[in-house]
């Protein structure tokens, strides 16, 4: 059920548009809607009660009237939903966004392309860190084996070629992620730049 929010395409949500500026959401949800599933609410309290597993990614403004997207945002993450939250908003950024637990911050007005550009970006994250980590607990699993194992024994074992075949394709995707990511995403040049001199 939408709870009177815009359900663009069938199926558990992917995004979820925040903004009390209703046809401005509706707006924003029509752009997504033909990538993803995509549903609306036009308040905090709405949004808070449209919350599923299933999102994604938030768009959500941060003026509105009752619960502000700021405390929104609080709600969302001390229920911890695993998603994440770009500020779209006309609020411009100032200190108090350094303790705020968002992903990223658009500031109104929004092109399409911008927004569409944002949520693949976000998305092109969530994706790369979960390889990262599942990249990460194979490579050290991989690692012990083969210490403690001679080489025979692993070149016979299944479950070892398949880890194997595994790490790579990981390695790869993490690689083509990363080179894939937009210039938005300047932290990963910082990230790679750290991990040459450590």
């Amino acid at each position: 059920m939408a709870w009177g929010g815009l359900r663009m395409s069938e199926g558990e949500p992917e995004v979820l548009v925040v903004d009390d500026e209703a046809r401005l959401a509706d707006l924003f949800a029509a752009w997504i809607g033909t990538e993803r599933s995509v549903e609306t609410a036009y308040d905090g309290e709405e949004a808070l009660e449209t919350m599923a597993d299933s999102v994604e990614i938030v768009l959500l403004d941060r003026r509105m009237p009752g619960l502000s997207g700021d405390e929104v945002l609080d709600e969302v993450r001390e229920a911890g939903y695993d998603c994440r939250v770009v500020m779209v908003t006309a609020v411009d950024p100032d200190f108090d966004i350094i303790e705020m637990r968002f992903d990223d911050y658009l500031v109104k007005p929004v092109s399409k392309d911008e927004l569409l550009e944002m949520v693949e970006s976000v998305s092109s994250r969530s994706a790369y860190e979960s390889d990262i980590l599942e990249y990460y607990s194979l490579v050290s699993k991989k690692t012990l084996l083969e210490s403690e194992k001679a080489e025979r024994e692993l070149e016979d074992n299944e479950e070892y070629q398949e880890l194997r075949e595994r790490v790579a394709q990981l390695r790869s995707r993490v690689d083509d992620t990363v080179s894939g990511m937009s210039s938005h995403d300047d932290f990963v040049g910082a990230f790679q730049d750290l991990q040459t001199e450590n």
